[in-house]
C-alpha cells in the first residue's frame, strides 16, 4: 500500500513537467448535466380539478397547495377587495368559526393560509385526511362575516399608513401605475378610499365566481402515494361544483415611445429611490424567457451584475443596484432599481442607462456568459432538492401548456446559448430609449438635473398614488405670507397670551409598534427641559434633558445626547412657535399641498445650524397638521413625518390628541390619553447626573 501511494504521488509531482495548466483561462464548459427530475403522478376529477401527486417519504409530512388559474380582475375604485376576499377565506366556515378553525390547526401542529388565488396547508402525514377535510370545508362552505371584513380593512388601512411615507413602497406603487396603466389589473393600487369601499357582497361574489374546480390545480407533496391521494381527494373535493369560466381580456400595456421622467417630491428626503422600467411582452415558459434571465443576470440580477459592480463597487453611489426581468402570461416587465444619495441621483441614472445601452450594443464576453450560465444552472439544480419545486413544475407545465420536457431540457437549453443569442435577446428586451424613469426624492434638489433624461426636458410630478398633478397649479393666494400663516396657527390654538401661561406640561400617549403596546409619558418645563419615559413592557427607555445637556438610557445602556439630537433638544420649548425670529430661524412659504385630504400651506424652516424641516398648516383651521424632517442616527439618516389631528382644548390651549409618526419604514399611531398643564414639575426631575 505504501509503495502504491508513493507511485501515485510521483506521478502527480511529475505531471506538471509535461503539461502546465493555464489558470488564467476558465476550463471549457462540459456537456450539460443530465437532469433527473423526480416523477410525479396526476389525475383529474370529473369536475375538472387537476391533481398532481409527488411522493416523498424523507419526512412524515404532507402538504396541499391549491392554485386557481384565474384571470386578474379590474377592481376599479374598489382596488384590493379581491385580496380581502382571499383573507376572509381563513376566517371561518358554516361549520367552523375562526377560533375553532385556528384551534384545530394548532392542535394538528399544522399551518394553513389562504389567498385570492389559492390555499396552502401543511402538516404531519397522520393528520393528512383531517387537513384535507378542513381545506374542503373552506372551499365548499366559506362563510364571510362583516366583523371579520372590518378587521381586515382596519389592518389594510394600517399597512397603507405605513407605506405612504416609505419611499420604496411609493416607488413600487407609482411604477405599477405608470408602467401598466390604471385601466389594467397590474396598474391598480389600494388607497384609503378603495379599502373603505369594500363590501361583504363584493368579496362573496369573487369567492363564488372564482373558486372553481375547472381552473384549479392541486399539488400534494410528501409521504403519500397516488392511490391514497386519489381516495382522499375524491372523498372531499368531488362535490365541488364546476361552473362556466369567464375569461377576461385587457389591452396590452406598451412601453413609452420616448423616455419619460416622473418625480414624487419628498422635500426632506436625503436619498433618491430610482426605478427604471417598462412593460415587456415575455411569456412564461418560452425559450425567450430563459434567454432574458441570462441577459438580466449579467445586467443586474445579482451582486455580481454590472449595475451592482458599477454603482456600488466602482462609483460608491449606493449599497446595491439590481434589475429584474419578469415573464408573465398577460404582460411581463423590466425594472432596474437602486437608492442613492440625493447629490448623485442624475449620475446614477446615467450609469444605469449606460449599462443598458452597453449590454444591448456589445456582445457579452464568453467568460461573463459562462459565469451567468453556471449561476443559473446551480440555482436550478439546487431547487430540485425541494419536492415543492417538482410540484410547481408539474402545475406550470399544465397551466401554461409547456412542452412535457421543458424543465428536463432546461440546462441543455441554457448551456446551448451563445454570445450571439444573448446579444440578440438583449436587443429585443432591453429598451434604454423607451422607458419610465421614476424618482422618489427631494424635487428641489433633483428636478432640474433629471429633466435631461426626458426628450421634452419635462419632469412630470405624481403623488404617492400615481396621480399626475401640476405643482404650480395650487397657487398661494396673493398677499399671503409665512408670517400670516404662523400667526393664524398661534390664534387657532389659543393665542399668544394663553400659550405663554403654560410653564410645564405632562402628556401621556399610547400606541402599538411591531405588535408591542407602548406608553409614553412626556414631561416638559420651560424654557426647554424634558423628561420622557417610553414603556414597551419588555423594556423601558428614558430621555432626560436639563436645558443644556442630556442623555438617553435603555436596556442597561446610557448614551449622552450630542450633535443634531442635542441641538433639537435645545429647541424644544413649549413656546417655540412664538420665538422663531429671536432664535434666528428662517421660514418661507414654499407652496400648497393636500395632506390627508386637507388643503395645507407648506412652510420650509431653516435652523441657524442649517438644518431644514417642513411644516404644513391647514388652510381651513390654521392647525399644524404635519411636520417632516430628516433625522440622523447610528443606523443612517431617515425621513421622519408626524401627522397631527383631533385638536382639543386644555386650559385655553389646543393640542393634537392623535399623532401618526413615520420614521423610515416604521409607522406608529399614538393617541393622547391626557394632558396636564402647570402641575409644578420640580427641576430635580430633569437633573442630569
Amino acid at each position: 500500500m505504501k509503495r502504491l501511494f508513493l507511485l501515485i504521488f510521483a506521478f502527480i509531482v511529475a505531471f506538471p513537467v509535461f503539461g502546465q495548466l493555464d489558470r488564467s483561462k476558465l476550463p471549457p464548459p462540459g456537456p450539460a448535466s443530465e437532469i433527473k427530475i423526480a416523477n410525479y403522478e396526476s389525475f383529474e376529477l370529473k369536475n375538472g380539478l387537476k391533481v398532481f401527486v409527488i411522493e416523498n417519504r424523507k419526512l412524515p409530512r404532507v402538504s396541499f397547495n391549491l392554485i386557481l388559474d384565474v384571470d386578474p380582475v379590474l377592481e376599479g375604485k374598489n382596488a384590493g377587495y379581491i385580496s380581502a376576499a382571499g383573507e376572509l377565506l381563513r376566517t371561518g366556515t358554516k361549520k367552523r368559526t375562526k377560533d375553532q378553525l385556528d384551534q384545530e390547526i394548532d392542535l394538528l401542529g399544522a399551518s394553513l393560509s389562504t389567498s385570492s388565488t389559492g390555499i396552502f396547508a401543511s402538516g404531519l402525514e397522520k393528520h393528512k385526511e383531517k387537513l384535507l377535510e378542513i381545506i374542503s370545508d373552506i372551499i365548499l362552505n366559506s362563510d364571510f362575516k362583516q366583523e371579520e371584513l372590518d378587521k381586515i380593512k382596519k389592518q389594510m388601512l394600517s399597512n397603507l399608513a405605513t407605506t405612504k411615507d416609505d419611499p420604496n413602497s411609493i416607488s413600487q406603487r407609482v411604477s405599477n401605475v405608470l408602467m401598466f396603466g390604471s385601466d389594467h389589473p397590474y396598474g391598480e393600487i389600494e388607497t384609503e378610499e378603495s379599502v373603505n369601499s369594500y363590501t361583504l357582497e363584493m368579496c362573496k361574489d369573487y369567492y363564488t365566481s372564482s373558486f372553481n374546480p375547472k381552473v384549479a390545480y392541486l399539488a400534494i407533496v410528501g409521504d403519500i402515494n397516488l392511490a391514497k391521494a386519489k381516495q382522499l381527494v375524491e372523498k372531499y373535493l368531488s362535490k365541488w361544483q364546476a361552473k362556466d369560466v369567464q375569461k377576461k381580456d385587457y389591452a396590452t400595456p406598451k412601453a413609452p415611445v420616448v423616455n419619460k421622467v416622473a418625480l414624487v417630491d419628498r422635500e426632506n428626503s436625503v436619498q433618491s429611490v430610482i426605478a427604471i422600467g417598462y412593460p415587456l411582452e415575455l411569456k412564461v415558459g418560452s425559450e425567450d424567457a430563459i434567454k432574458a434571465s441570462v441577459v438580466n443576470l449579467i445586467l443586474g440580477g445579482s451582486a455580481t451584475g454590472r449595475l451592482f459592480m458599477n454603482l456600488r463597487e466602482s462609483k460608491a453611489y449606493t449599497y446595491g443596484a439590481y434589475s429584474g426581468m419578469n415573464p408573465d402570461r398577460l404582460i411581463g416587465s423590466f425594472a432596474a432599481f437602486t437608492q442613492v444619495r440625493t447629490s448623485v441621483t442624475d449620475s446614477a441614472i446615467t450609469e444605469i442607462l449606460n449599462e443598458m445601452k452597453k449590454i444591448r450594443n456589445e456582445k457579452v464576453s464568453e467568460d461573463e456568459l459562462q459565469k451567468a450560465k453556471n449561476l443559473l444552472s446551480g440555482n436550478f439544480v439546487r431547487s430540485l432538492e425541494s419536492p415543492e419545486t417538482i410540484a410547481r413544475f408539474a402545475i406550470n407545465t399544465a397551466r401554461y401548456n409547456l412542452p412535457k420536457d421543458y424543465y428536463k431540457n432546461y440546462l441543455k437549453t441554457l448551456n446551448g446559448f451563445t454570445a450571439d443569442d444573448i446579444y440578440t435577446a438583449a436587443k429585443k428586451f432591453i429598451k434604454p430609449n423607451n422607458l419610465h424613469i421614476i424618482v422618489v426624492g427631494n424635487g428641489q434638489e433633483i428636478a432640474k438635473n433629471i429633466s435631461k433624461f426626458s426628450v421634452s426636458s419635462k419632469v412630470d410630478y405624481f403623488d404617492i398614488n400615481g396621480n399626475l398633478f401640476d405643482p404650480s397649479s395650487k397657487k398661494i393666494p396673493a398677499g399671503v405670507t409665512a408670517g400670516d400663516i404662523l400667526n393664524k396657527y398661534v390664534e387657532a390654538i389659543g393665542g399668544k397670551e394663553n400659550i405663554l401661561k403654560v410653564n410645564d406640561k405632562v402628556t401621556k400617549l399610547s400606541g402599538t409598534v411591531q405588535g408591542m403596546n407602548l406608553t409614553i409619558t412626556i414631561n416638559q418645563k420651560e424654557p426647554n427641559k424634558l423628561y420622557q419615559l417610553l414603556d414597551a413592557g419588555v423594556f423601558q427607555q428614558k430621555t432626560v434633558f436639563d436645558g443644556e445637556k442630556g442623555y438617553t438610557e435603555g436596556m442597561g445602556q446610557r448614551t449622552d445626547l450630542a450633535g443634531d439630537q442635542l441641538e433639537d433638544m435645545k429647541d424644544n420649548s413649549l413656546h417655540n412657535m412664538l420665538t422663531y425670529d429671536e432664535r434666528g430661524v428662517k421660514y418661507e412659504l414654499t407652496g400648497m399641498e393636500t395632506i390627508n385630504g386637507k388643503e395645507a400651506y407648506k412652510i420650509s424652516f431653516t435652523q441657524p445650524n442649517g438644518k431644514k424641516s417642513t411644516a404644513y398648516y391647514s388652510v381651513e383651521t390654521g392647525y399644524l397638521i404635519r411636520t417632516a424632517s430628516s433625522v440622523s442616527t447610528e443606523q443612517g439618516t431617515f425621513n421622519q413625518v408626524i401627522d397631527m389631528d383631533d385638536y382639543r382644548e386644555v386650559k385655553g390651549v389646543k393640542y393634537p390628541f392623535k399623532m401618526t409618526q413615520s420614521f423610515g419604514p416604521q409607522t406608529i399611531e399614538l393617541t393622547v390619553s391626557s394632558i396636564e398643564i402647570n402641575t409644578g414639575l420640580p427641576d430635580s426631575l430633569f437633573e442630569v447626573k
